[in-house]
């Protein structure tokens, strides 16, 4: 059996812009779809999120969610780890 070792970092850390989420909410309707959304994005601690399509659809609701963890131009944890590696 092999081990992998895991990053000194954060997977999120790593992230270079986005992270999208969709999934299907149970909900009577697409106020109740946004409500839940939003909460799951606060769950999860997921910052600068926004409902990027939603439909409700019988019994609940499709819904794609995008967070940017890192905006052009952010400070990008992993280039301070290759300058380190580079001295």
């Amino acid at each position: 059996m092999t081990t992998t070792s895991l990053p000194t970092q954060s997977a999120k850390d790593r992230i270079v812009d986005a992270i999208d989420i969709e999934t299907f909410f149970y909900c009577k309707d697409e106020a109740e779809a946004k409500q839940l959304a939003k909460a799951l994005m606060l769950e999860m601690s997921l910052p600068q999120g926004d409902i990027v399509f939603l439909e409700h659809n019988g019994l609940g609701a499709r819904v794609r969610l995008r967070s940017y963890v890192h905006l052009p131009g952010d400070h990008y944890c992993w280039l301070e780890d290759n300058a380190e590696e580079k001295t």
